[in-house]
């Protein structure tokens, strides 16, 4: 097949693993992304595929969830879709709408979007994020205000990643903040999920009603804990990572590593918090954009992460958005 290949340089810590733990040196160990197009869920005219999720594989087949619209480019207008691979994502098959609209009225009625993944107690818990037309709208219609359209995440399960999925509550599991100063007041979205310490920890974005109509440059990461897939999840209640306008986490040996700033830098954190350390902040020109990670961690929880291979990202395309494959290959 032939490959469109893109590649960046970025100097990256080696992980070293001694007496349980993880510390990270700067060794100028250097990793390179390459680009791949994909069979099945690329380039299409007059379609748009978005935001994938975090990559699962069950038995031989690797699976991806993501945000489908017709003709338009924007989010608010998708639902969730599926599709399959047996290439490690070289090659996927569309397998078709897997989460529709809520009811009329309900926090997901205008839109489902940024899906992610996660396999728990013999369950798949599908994470999204829902919006509803615009309050007092006499059309009915979204209106993308940035101010009264609020998001929030909402949970679906199957006993299959093929489905059906179903709601869990027509209420969201993670709302706004109720106080306007608060990083996540206006707008939570784009989970990620991470079982560490016996805890499901839920990483999203935050967006205060202070920045609305700042743009996602204000947006930061946040994280809520449950000691269930499917919640109660508490709020840390403070923003963890700044310009994090899409979310990607995954297990680091025994820490967490983030590509989700907008400043274009990979983040560490050891325990899974403090990515502010400058420390712990590499270059990642070029990066994937809203990329989702393979991650064998969300179907087989591990202790010692492996890190990050391969995944999904999204291409813009003018009105248009499709899918695209990255990987990393670390070099000598």
């Amino acid at each position: 097949m032939k490959k469109n290949i893109i590649c960046l340089v970025l100097c990256i810590s080696l992980v070293n693993l001694y007496a349980g733990a993880q510390s990270l040196t700067n060794q100028d160990s250097k990793v390179t992304f390459e680009y791949s197009n994909v069979i099945g869920i690329g380039h299409e005219t007059g379609c748009t595929r978005r935001d994938p999720s975090d990559v699962i594989k069950v038995d031989d087949t690797y699976f991806v969830y993501y945000t489908k619209i017709n003709g338009h480019y924007g989010g608010y207008w998708g639902t969730l879709w599926y599709a399959t691979s047996t290439d490690e994502g070289y090659t996927w098959k569309e397998q078709g709408e897997i989460l529709g609209l809520g009811n009329k009225g309900k926090f997901d009625s205008q839109a489902t979007f940024t899906p992610n993944i996660l396999f728990a107690k013999g369950k798949y818990y599908l994470y999204y994020t829902g919006v509803k037309p615009t309050p007092g709208n006499k059309e009915g219609k979204f209106e993308n205000n940035s101010t009264t359209d609020i998001t929030a995440l909402g949970l679906a399960v199957s006993d299959s990643p093929k489905g059906p999925f179903t709601r869990t509550s027509e209420q969201p599991i993670l709302k706004i903040s109720a106080e306007p100063e608060k990083f996540d007041s206006y707008r939570i979205d784009d989970a990620a999920l991470l079982y560490r310490n016996g805890i499901y920890w839920l990483y999203y974005k935050g967006r205060s009603r202070s920045h609305g109509q700042g743009g996602p440059a204000h947006t930061q990461m946040g994280v809520a804990y449950s000691n269930k897939p499917e919640g109660p999840f508490v709020k840390l209640d403070r923003p963890i990572l700044a310009g994090s306008h899409e979310v990607m986490i995954w297990p680091q040996g025994t820490g967490v590593a983030a590509l989700a700033s907008i400043s274009s830098t990979l983040e560490y954190a050891a325990d899974g918090v403090d990515f502010s350390s400058k420390k712990m902040a590499f270059k990642a020109e070029n990066r994937p954009h809203a990329p989702g990670a393979y991650r064998p961690d969300l179907t087989n929880s591990v202790v010692i992460g492996e890190g990050l291979k391969w995944g999904i990202g999204m291409v813009h395309n003018g009105n248009e958005a499709y899918l695209i494959r990255y990987q990393l290959i670390e070099k000598e």
